[in-house]
């Protein structure tokens, strides 16, 4: 029996996906600035062909893997809040899932090297912001929500709570980047 042959589409998004894979491990190994187009499409087993027909440069590839990465966080999120139980609970889901995130989500130095790279490039940091700003905003929805459900007034904000409960999670995994994790025993 012959194989079903693979439609056009089907075939330009595992060409993708791979490029996607490749480009996420290098990045991860080497660093974004490190890595080459080249580096990347050998990695997938493809040409720079590919690679252009699908992304016009790195940037475009990593601003995707951002957003992949946050579209995934943000579904582990909202699938807390969409579990029965009462606000406590969504409140300690919430927080066990930033505390499992801060410690096994391994994109977080792509995440880092975006905004330095955000800092010397105009139009990449705009994407960046964006990126960011719509994770607050996400962030903040679920702050609200759970305020109004406990019916606690706290002073704050929900979008202060928010963007100052994304900075410490991002310090803190800063911090464990750079330093070995027996140093922050004693922390």
């Amino acid at each position: 029996m012959k194989p079903e042959r693979l439609s056009h589409a089907r075939r330009k998004e595992q060409t993708r996906e791979r490029l996607y894979g490749a480009a996420r491990t290098m990045f991860l190994e080497k660093g974004f600035a490190a890595t080459s187009v080249e580096d990347i499409v050998e990695a997938a087993g493809y040409t720079r062909g590919a690679f252009y027909s699908n992304f016009r440069s790195k940037q475009d590839l990593l601003t995707e893997l951002l957003r992949r990465d946050a579209d995934e966080a943000q579904a582990d999120l909202q699938a807390i809040f969409q579990e029965e139980g009462t606000p406590e609970h969504a409140t300690a889901r919430a927080i066990a899932n930033f505390v499992r995130s801060y410690r096994e989500r391994e994109c977080f130095p792509l995440w880092v090297e975006a905004y330095l790279l955000a800092r010397r490039d105009r139009a990449f940091q705009e994407r960046v912001h964006a990126l960011r700003h719509e994770k607050l905003l996400q962030i903040s929805a679920h702050i609200q929500t759970l305020l109004t459900d406990c019916d606690n007034a706290l002073p704050p904000r929900a979008d202060a709570l928010a963007l100052g409960f994304v900075s410490l999670c991002e310090g803190m995994q800063l911090f464990s980047l750079c330093y070995p994790p027996n140093a922050t025993d004693h922390a």
